[in-house]
């Protein structure tokens, strides 16, 4: 019976180690401006998969009336911008939403926000996760922000 209690501590330091599930994360979210009244603005950020593979399936904010996520693509060397309905975050990768590829339209940005503010950004999963993220606001002309 001298050997058990050794088992048993061994058993329980084993599942101690066990890592524990990496949950997905949302990183340098942040939201430019439209140039002109009327027009949409755009969010961006980094979607890090966890240890599951999960799809984004909406963004939105009280900033604006309506998001879309959307995708710019590249046709014989015409760009143009498309919505999406869902995009796949792979498990351990990431997602990025950038100028010129992956963002959110944000249509009928409202008259309050200003450059500088922070709004929080609503991403919902098919997993059923919802992660909220504070995003930095800049203006129209202004550089994306170091965050």
């Amino acid at each position: 019976m001298r050997g058990f209690p050794g088992i048993v501590a061994v058993a329980l330091l084993a599942a101690a180690c066990q890592q524990q599930p990496v949950e997905t994360k949302v990183e340098r979210a942040w939201v430019r401006l439209p140039a002109a009244a009327g027009r949409p603005g755009a969010a961006y950020f980094t979607v890090r998969g966890g240890s599951k593979g999960d799809t984004l399936l909406q963004v939105s904010t009280p900033a604006a009336v309506r998001a879309e996520l959307h995708e710019t693509m590249d046709h014989a060397g015409m760009k143009s911008m498309q919505p999406v309905h869902d995009l796949a975050v792979p498990s351990g990768g990431t997602l990025a939403f950038a100028p010129g590829g992956k963002h959110v339209m944000l249509f009928d940005v409202g008259p309050a926000v200003k450059p500088g503010d922070q709004v929080p950004l609503a991403l919902a999963f098919a997993s059923g996760r919802k992660i909220e993220v504070q995003a930095k606001v800049v203006g129209p002309g202004d550089p994306e922000p170091q965050i």
